[in-house]
């Protein structure tokens, strides 16, 4: 009976032990979801996948250059003796800014011109004068008046003339004429020193001053791409000097017009400058993008993930609920690509905190 019972304790004990065992290897095989914190969600970003017309994106070579219209090549009004420079190639000068001072034999003539004009304006004053009390006494007649009133009208306008010339030369007292910067802007080309003896028929600018708050990137278009290329098409540029950086405009002038030498033609993207980090002359790489005549899914390049020779995304529901899914990319351009497989229009894609989720998930 005893042996009984002891058979009986022990098949309990092993029963309790094998319930046991599974319990812990059921637990075993529960995996925690992962739940985004109210913080994460707070910084988390989502795009909405929308069907887009497509666009594609055409490569060119260019270059930098300066606004036109916010360009002024400087030239010196006068001949003489350049006695000051006051500015270097590549200086930032104001409008109104003294750039060099010429001394000149030209100036020194307007200035005989000046004060011959004076002194014939109160010569001509006192005529008038006498003749008005001469007339008023009738010692002279009318006609004599108005001659003399002619005069002194005339006196005038020649001095109005020489005050405008040495307002528009920028003369000063000494036989002295200062060249200003008609614009703020920079200092882009220089042709004068101090000690040069400038000839009065010189036809060569002295400075070209130029405003590159705005400048203007010139693409060279291929003839096989000129009707892809239309006035507002988006472009992106980068240069040499910003390999990592990347600057946008749209297209605001076509040239059309082939140039025999390149064979090309040009178009022009306006681009802000307000760094001044672009430059006249630098050499740029040119992406126009272009729209095609067909809808396909498109998102934000931010929502890539690219893992294990495969893309990526997060398909966000609720803070429960974020889905990895594998998608098959058919383009990008700029910062739009476009899904060909994986996505349906409406879902949401995580476009921050995308990488953190994906390791999460998928560790």
């Amino acid at each position: 009976m005893t042996s009984i019972k002891l058979i009986n304790i022990f098949c309990l004990i092993l029963l309790f032990s094998t319930s046991a065992c599974k319990k812990e290897e059921t637990n075993s095989d529960v995996k925690e979801t992962f739940v985004m914190s109210d913080k994460m969600l707070s910084t988390t970003k989502t795009a909405t996948a929308q069907e887009e017309f497509l666009k594609n994106q055409l490569n060119f070579f260019g270059k930098i250059t300066s606004d036109n219209n916010k360009f002024v090549e400087i030239y010196p009004v006068v001949g003489g003796n350049v006695i000051k420079v006051n500015v270097e190639l590549g200086d930032y000068v104001n409008k109104g800014q003294v750039l060099a001072i010429i001394r000149s034999t030209e100036v020194a003539s307007f200035e005989k011109e000046l004060d011959d004009a004076k002194n014939d304006v109160t010569v001509a004053q006192n005529k008038y004068k006498v003749a008005k009390e001469l007339f008023d006494g009738k010692l002279v007649t009318e006609k004599d008046v108005v001659e003399a009133k002619g005069e002194l009208e005339k006196a005038k306008s020649q001095l109005n003339r020489i005050s405008q010339t040495y307002k528009i030369y920028n003369i000063k007292p000494g036989a002295i004429y200062e060249v200003l910067s008609p614009l703020s802007g920079f200092v882009i080309q220089k042709n004068i020193n101090e000690g040069m003896l400038l000839r009065s028929d010189n036809t060569d600018n002295i400075f070209d001053v130029a405003e590159i708050t705005d400048v203007w990137a010139i693409a060279n278009v291929n003839e096989s791409d000129i009707s892809q290329v239309k006035i507002g098409n988006d472009a992106e540029i980068t240069t040499l000097s910003y390999q990592d950086k990347k600057f946008y405009g749209k297209v605001d002038k076509i040239y059309n017009i082939i140039d025999p030498e390149t064979k090309a033609m040009k178009a022009r993207v306006k681009l802000d400058n307000k760094d001044f980090l672009l430059k006249p002359e630098m050499r740029a790489s040119i992406k126009i993008s272009y729209t095609e005549n067909k809808k396909m899914i498109a998102i934000p390049s931010d929502a890539i993930v690219f893992d294990k020779s495969k893309s990526f995304v997060m398909i966000f529901k609720d803070k429960n609920n974020i889905e990895t899914r594998a998608i098959e990319i058919f383009r990008q351009v700029g910062n739009t690509t476009y899904v060909a497989a994986g996505l349906q229009e409406g879902e949401k894609v995580l476009t921050t905190n995308q990488l953190l989720i994906y390791d999460a998930l998928n560790d």
